[in-house]
């Protein structure tokens, strides 16, 4: 008996969404490492906890793909992006990174309302609050290195920044334990 009830096209989506978390969590790897060799062990700590929660995003997706009785399909991850050249610049990358995945979010919100899937439309309801909630701090990043000088970021600036990153709450928790009420 097919225990399926996903479309062809949800699941391939939805397992290429899985994939993209996992990158997005390979990026924010990636990026806290290059952190971190350059003495921002504050930033560094903060984009590793951020990689933890990119990948229980990827969990997230896998579990509902096996409660919906589809196959999961493990895909190659592509590398993350070149390190970027300055602390600004890293905070402008997870930006851009963050407005394309709500954009493929959407894409798989638009797919499962067109399918009249509404067990996954509203799955991704989740999807999309936690998006504004990405979005949201990746600008607020941005906008803290805007105040304190953009590219022109003073040393003084930046040590502040990173003792305020490093005492930011660690807000990556199991995917397990995580609902659309609570996410």
């Amino acid at each position: 008996m097919n225990t399926n009830r996903l479309s062809k096209t949800l699941a391939a989506a939805l397992n290429a969404q899985m994939t993209k978390e996992a990158h997005a969590s390979q990026i924010y790897l990636a990026y806290a490492s290059w952190a971190d060799n350059k003495g921002y062990g504050g930033i560094a700590n903060f984009l590793f906890r951020h990689a933890e929660e990119e990948r229980n995003h990827m969990m997230k997706i896998l579990e509902y793909i096996l409660k919906r009785g589809a196959e999961v399909k493990i895909s190659a991850i592509p590398a993350p992006h070149e390190n970027p050249a300055s602390i600004n610049s890293c905070f402008e990358k997870i930006f851009s990174h963050e407005v394309e995945n709500t954009r493929e979010v959407y894409k798989l919100v638009k797919m499962s309302l067109e399918e009249e899937d509404w067990a996954t439309w509203n799955f991704m309801q989740w999807f999309v609050k936690e998006q504004i909630e990405e979005e949201t701090l990746a600008k607020s990043l941005m906008d803290k290195m805007k105040i304190a000088g953009g590219e022109k970021v003073s040393s003084n600036a930046l040590y502040s920044l990173d003792r305020d990153l490093e005492k930011t709450p660690d807000d990556a928790r199991s995917a397990l334990d995580v609902t659309a009420a609570n996410p």
